[in-house]
């Protein structure tokens, strides 16, 4: 029983260090393909971090700087975008050979797929939300805290049984969030609860995970391949009672406007009248919706941000198996910490001696749990 109590734990580590906080795979174990190409830890570490902290960054940069405030359709956006792509490379590559050992039947997709799907979306949503009113530094702090809310949720459900080790660590963690959370200028209720509810949601997620999908073998690509589109239809039923037709209305706004710059490049003061013409009789301007909600989005913007979060499933997918355990759980660690600085330098935040010193005490925690394989 306790094999198995830490097969399961060992699992969840390997979708934690996964996470992207735009668009984490509910994966349940890693399977290389015989005819994936291989990259050794030094290598593809880097380039995980990198994805993995612009992804964030870019994420924010279009909630916060462009003003694009919709993280609902955003993350659907994403959503839908990796659902395109993975079909693609299905039919392209062998990076989804794996989807063949998956067999989906209907009984599965209403038992596991759909909860789990659920889950994903309020995982997403309420994350992504969070960038609206809290600081990159203090959401990754924030993050620290998964491994617990895990925990927690295993021995509430008799899953696994609590030690004096995993005790120590749950208060490691815990009082280190608290204490970073103490030392946080800009804190916000609303923020912090919304975050919460994202940790939860991200927790209950990869404890259902272990319950309803135990010994299926899925690596991150596949499992975005089955989730995706389930997801982003439910994100699709959530947008008209959070954020309305308001985020349609500006991407629209904004390929006409792309579209009304490039033919006044190429055709003159002419075109460039005509499309704003067509812009006035369609009657929605960009303009209408107002000076302080008008992001400046292009499509551009969208597609990048959007190209980025799959690369960074593609990158996850070549991540695991990679290195040890450890290995992997350190790399998570430096991303955090070079994530945490980074968005420091590059909004100007603030992260004073009381959140490093709680931050230092969260890391440590995690750090133990992962060695400890969580037990």
């Amino acid at each position: 029983m306790e094999k198995r109590e830490l097969e399961k734990l060992e699992s969840v580590e390997l979708d934690e260090v996964r996470q992207s906080r735009d668009l984490p795979s509910p994966a349940t174990a890693a399977q290389q393909p015989r005819n994936r190409a291989r990259f050794s830890a030094a290598t593809i570490i880097p380039v995980w971090i990198v994805l993995s902290s612009g992804v964030i960054i870019y994420n924010n940069y279009l909630y916060n700087t462009v003003n694009f405030k919709y993280p609902v359709f955003l993350v659907t956006w994403h959503l839908t975008f990796a659902a395109i792509g993975t079909r693609v490379l299905q039919r392209t590559t062998h990076l989804l050979d794996g989807a063949k050992d998956v067999p989906v039947s209907k009984d599965m997709f209403f038992r596991s797929i759909l909860p789990i799907g659920l889950l994903f979306s309020g995982s997403l949503i309420l994350s992504n939300t969070a960038y609206l009113y809290l600081s990159v530094a203090y959401i990754q702090m924030l993050k620290a805290f998964t491994p617990v809310a895990i925990l927690l949720i295993t021995w509430a459900a008799r899953i696994s049984e609590p030690s004096r080790k995993l005790l120590l660590i749950v208060l490691m963690i815990s009082s280190g969030v608290a204490v970073t959370s103490k030392g946080e200028r800009f804190f916000s209720w609303i923020g912090f609860l919304i975050q919460a509810g994202g940790v939860g949601f991200e927790a209950t997620r990869l404890v259902l995970i272990q319950i309803l999908l135990h010994g299926l073998k899925m690596d991150p690509l596949v499992s975005l391949h089955l989730y995706a589109p389930v997801c982003a239809l439910i994100n699709l039923c959530v947008i008209p009672f959070t954020e309305g037709v308001e985020p349609f209305r500006v991407v629209w706004g904004s390929i006409i406007g792309s579209y009304s710059h490039a033919m006044s490049a190429v055709s003159g003061a002419a075109a460039s009248n005509a499309t704003v013409s067509l812009v006035d009789a369609s009657g929605e301007l960009l303009a209408a919706i107002g000076e302080e909600a008008a992001p400046h989005i292009t499509p551009f913007l969208l597609l990048t941000n959007a190209l980025l979060a799959f690369l960074l499933n593609i990158a996850a997918v070549f991540l695991v198996g990679a290195g040890s355990g450890l290995v992997l759980t350190l790399a998570g660690v430096l991303k955090d910490v070079l994530l945490v600085a980074g968005s420091v330098v590059i909004w100007g935040g603030e992260v004073g001696i009381l959140q490093s010193l709680g931050y230092s005490i969260a890391l440590c925690g995690l750090v133990m749990f992962k060695v400890s394989g969580g037990k």
